[in-house]
C-alpha cells in the first residue's frame, strides 16, 4: 500500500484482489478484504477511498464479510452531531481466509468430477453415447 495520510491500493494489492476474484471472490469483496488485511482497522469511508469503491459497494462487501465471520464491526461516535462511524477489522487472518477458499474450491472441483462421471455413466446406459 502506498503510505500517506490514507493508505491506498498499489499494484500489489490490485493483483491480490484480482487473484481473489479469479478464485470466485466477488471483485468488490476482494478489494475490501485486501484493504482490511493491510490496515489494522478502518472506517467505511477510508475503505471507499483506499480501495477505490463506492459506499454501497463497501456496505455490501462488509455485510458479506460479516456473514462469513471474517470481520469485527463496531460504531465509533463522531465529535458533535451526526451518525456514528462504522469501524471494521479482520477477525480472521487472511491466510486462514485463503485456506477456506482453497477448501471450498477443492470441494467444488470434486463435486464437478462426480457429476461428470455420473453424466458419462448415464449417457452410456441411456444409449446416447454410441
Amino acid at each position: 500500500m502506498k503510505d500517506g495520510s490514507l493508505p491506498v491500493f498499489d499494484q500489489d494489492e490490485e493483483v491480490m484482489a484480482s487473484l481473489l476474484s479469479n478464485v470466485g471472490v466477488k471483485r468488490n469483496l476482494a478489494k475490501a478484504l485486501v484493504y482490511l488485511a493491510n490496515v489494522n482497522e478502518s472506517v467505511s469511508r477510508n475503505i471507499e477511498l483506499g480501495a477505490g469503491l463506492r459506499q454501497p459497494e463497501v456496505s455490501i462487501a462488509m455485510r458479506e464479510m460479516r456473514e462469513r465471520g471474517w470481520i469485527e464491526e463496531w460504531e465509533q461516535k463522531k465529535e458533535g452531531k451526526g451518525r456514528p462511524l462504522k469501524c471494521y477489522r479482520l477477525s480472521t487472518q487472511l491466510c486462514d481466509i485463503i485456506d477456506s477458499l482453497d477448501d471450498l474450491r477443492k470441494r467444488d472441483a470434486q463435486q464437478d468430477e462426480e457429476t461428470i462421471a455420473m453424466l458419462r455413466s448415464l449417457s452410456r446406459t441411456v444409449g446416447i453415447d454410441k
